[in-house]
């Protein structure tokens, strides 16, 4: 079988009113997708996919646009197995609000999630935090470390009221 990256790719390219793909089979029958739209938002493509391993370089192409969707993607929302965007949603991620296995951010969700302002997950940090193991100003876990904790062996009054002010859908006074 001949090396398929050193010869010429031929994609099978389709033009929509919204946007192009461009499609790649390979021998084996695994498949490349990419879509990248036609409209422009501050200065990225609205939407740009991808799925597969790129034939002319062999790896994971980076979606970057407005909406970047892919294994690797960089966007305004970002969701791939890693990700970077405001909004961050893949197994490693990073963003202003960051979703994930593993995931840092001003708000982090995620099973290691690192949070500036929340966190929630199982090991999470934040100022409000949420989590199994949490560390943070206010904290409700099973084991919590941070000023105000609400946890297994320890039950902080002003947490307590805390937590279950933010329950009841309110602003806590002392945040």
């Amino acid at each position: 079988m001949s090396n398929v990256l050193l010869e010429e790719v031929r994609y099978k390219v389709t033009e929509t009113p919204r946007g192009t793909w461009k499609r790649y089979v390979y021998p084996t029958g695994a498949s490349y997708a990419e879509y990248t739209s036609k409209s422009m938002l501050l200065g990225l493509p609205l939407v740009h996919y991808t799925r597969g391993l790129c034939p002319e370089t062999g790896t994971h192409r980076l979606a970057r646009g407005f909406l970047a969707v892919g294994r690797r993607a960089v966007g305004v929302i970002a969701l791939g197995r890693v990700a970077a965007g405001v909004v961050a949603l893949g197994q490693a991620s990073v963003g202003v609000l960051a979703l994930g296995q593993a995931c840092a951010g001003f708000g982090a969700v995620g099973q290691l999630a690192f949070g500036m302002a929340l966190g929630i997950g199982q090991l999470a940090t934040g100022y409000v935090c949420v989590a199994q193991l949490g560390v943070g100003k206010w904290v409700l876990a099973q084991l919590g470390l941070g000023k105000h904790v609400w946890a297994m062996r320890v039950r902080d009054p002003a947490a307590v009221e805390f937590f279950k002010t933010l329950a009841r859908g309110a602003l806590p006074p002392r945040l």
